[in-house]
């Protein structure tokens, strides 16, 4: 019994240390004005509509969007065939691909934004500033996430008997791997793709540095808007979470 008392005294203290920044946040954009006092003077929307009518925050979200979702695309088009040529053709080549997959952890993100800055800011391709930068940049940052899900997932598999099985039927090898395959791995690529896109909604260090304020994306924005009211701040913040929280909640569904 005092077990369970422990447990549960230590589960409720970290859910209110992660839920008070939240909350607290929650209010600050929900409040006419929040000074001296312990609570907010007053409740309003104000500031939600104002952000809805703000055309330059409707723009920076639709980058963020575009640029997140061309990413996702690109990486499940070259990631799915890749993952499963590597389990069905060359599954001695996984352990390899575990560690190139984890090469990008060993150059921080300040670091490869200055290579790249050296390279495609002029030249035959002069990529800084335009979103297709940040595609491929984004592209290495999902790599592991989605490549480690669809390799957990085709390792539960026998590729090989599957693919056997559905030959002796008649079928060729891209009709097999659409048909059975990919629908056994469906479910871990979703959940892969959601949570990804959740990261990349959030990603900061690239937009600003190879961007900027020539393709603002949602996080570019919100910096540049530090120095305006802190409410407003504070429902770009709750917009921002609220939709992450969404597609987080999706992806847990997805997973089961």
């Amino acid at each position: 019994m005092r077990t369970n008392t422990y447990h549960r005294m230590v589960v409720a203290s970290l859910v209110i240390l992660l839920g008070m920044p939240i909350l607290a946040t929650l209010l600050y954009s929900l409040s006419q004005r929040w000074g001296a006092t312990v609570l907010p003077d007053g409740l309003t929307f104000d500031w939600y509509l104002a952000l809805l009518r703000e055309p330059r925050f409707l723009v920076a979200f639709g980058h963020s969007l575009l640029v997140s979702v061309a990413t996702l695309v690109l990486a499940t088009v070259l990631i799915v065939p890749a993952a499963f040529v590597v389990f069905y053709y060359f599954p001695r080549l996984d352990r390899w691909m575990n560690l190139l997959i984890l090469l990008q952890f060993a150059v921080p993100p300040v670091v490869s934004s200055v290579g790249l800055l050296q390279l495609y800011a002029d030249g035959p391709l002069p990529l800084i500033g335009t979103p297709w930068v940040l595609v491929g940049c984004y592209f290495t940052i999902v790599l592991p996430f989605i490549y480690r899900a669809l390799a957990s997932s085709l390792q539960g598999l026998n590729v090989r008997d599957l693919m056997d099985a559905a030959h002796l039927l008649g079928a060729s090898t891209p009709q097999a791997f659409l048909r059975v395959v990919l629908p056994n791995i469906r479910k871990a690529l979703m959940a892969a793709l959601f949570l990804s896109f959740s990261f990349l909604l959030g990603e900061f260090v690239f937009a600003n540095m190879l961007v900027g304020g020539r393709f603002e994306t949602l996080n570019v924005y919100l910096y540049t808007m530090r120095s305006t009211s802190g409410h407003f701040t504070s429902a770009v913040v709750m917009t921002y979470f609220l939709f992450t929280l969404v597609v987080t909640w999706i992806a847990t569904r997805l997973a089961r």
